[in-house]
């Protein structure tokens, strides 16, 4: 059985107008946006098993909360539970009055193995999607495709040889560079909203997930890419669905410069497809440009946590229009 938050008391009542009011405009707006019933509904059974005895565990709709709060401001664990101690809007938005207790980082990161255990974050990011879309939110034609590197430690060799690398990430190059780390592949509709997100290693290339992202994408609409994915193995399928293919086109071999039309072309579709650099842009602004955690599925969780983070705020914007 979860726990029940204590009643607000006369006490909440009276700092109920307390708090930065930029803050709690915020909170408000993505409160009454978003449906944290429908949202958890598909998580329920996450306590099902659980441990006998001890402490009753947090409501769901309370640790969704939390973590997407975390993720809205770009905070870690230890500086979340010192957040929700200190601020009056946070803990309000989460539920909490004066008299309840506060989750501790032990209990994110519980709760963030359970949802990797359970294999329900993508369930969790579909729902979200689901519900944008219903708000008539999300696009049904167009799609944005990019992929991004978020780096990991190289770590460093300890006493006996070994190296303290996270062995599931992996090495890529780019313009020369090396780096070390994983890869995260997104599709967005023409409003910038995620609707696809695949998270791999480095090494994978960035056309490796296009077919899976673009599957949606039916006759009459149009797919947009840099020029990474400018290959005819990618752009054959797109025209037999009668998908436009509005792939950044790039020099053959032997190919001294691309004819005028061409270049035109290229920075018409630069300025479409420069949408799905936003999320990106979000998401590193947020203290994500290197990943959080060891390990590939740890850190794909944290980045699907982002990605739904990222679009209940950039519906915010949307509904405004």
């Amino acid at each position: 059985m979860q726990r029940l938050n204590a009643e607000p008391t006369f006490v909440d009542g009276m700092t109920a107008g307390l708090g930065g009011p930029r803050t709690s405009s915020l909170l408000n707006r993505l409160d009454a946006m978003i449906s944290w019933d429908e949202l958890a509904k598909p998580l329920e059974g996450l306590y099902r098993n659980g441990e006998q005895g001890g402490r009753r565990p947090w409501p769901v709709v309370t640790m969704l909360k939390c973590l997407l709060l975390a993720k809205w401001f770009g905070l870690s664990d230890p500086q979340l539970e010192e957040t929700l101690q200190d601020r009056l809007s946070f803990r309000r938005f989460v539920g909490l009055s004066l008299q309840d207790a506060t989750p501790d980082e032990t209990t994110f990161v519980r709760f963030r193995g359970r949802l990797r255990e359970a294999g329900v974050i993508d369930t969790l990011f579909e729902s979200a999607l689901a519900h944008l879309d219903r708000e008539g939110l999300v696009l049904k034609t167009g799609t944005l495709v990019d992929a991004t590197i978020l780096e990991a430690p190289r770590g460093r060799k300890r006493d006996d040889g070994q190296s303290t690398r996270d062995p599931e990430a992996s090495f890529t190059k780019k313009h020369g560079k090396a780096y070390h780390g994983y890869k995260a592949h997104i599709a967005t509709d023409r409003c910038g909203l995620i609707t696809g997100c695949v998270f791999d290693t480095a090494k994978v290339h960035d056309s490796k997930h296009f077919e899976e992202l673009t599957a949606k994408e039916r006759s009459g609409g149009a797919v947009y890419a840099d020029s990474a994915y400018h290959s005819r193995a990618l752009r054959e399928p797109l025209h037999r669905r009668g998908v436009l293919t509005g792939i950044i086109v790039k020099r053959v071999r032997g190919q001294r410069s691309l004819p005028a039309v061409q270049k035109r072309m290229n920075r018409c579709l630069a300025s479409i497809r420069a949408v799905v650099e936003h999320p990106f842009a979000w998401i590193k602004n947020m203290g994500h440009r290197r990943v959080r955690y060891r390990g590939l599925e740890r850190n794909r969780v944290d980045f699907v946590l982002m990605a739904v983070a990222y679009n209940f705020k950039r519906s915010l914007s949307l509904a405004e229009r």
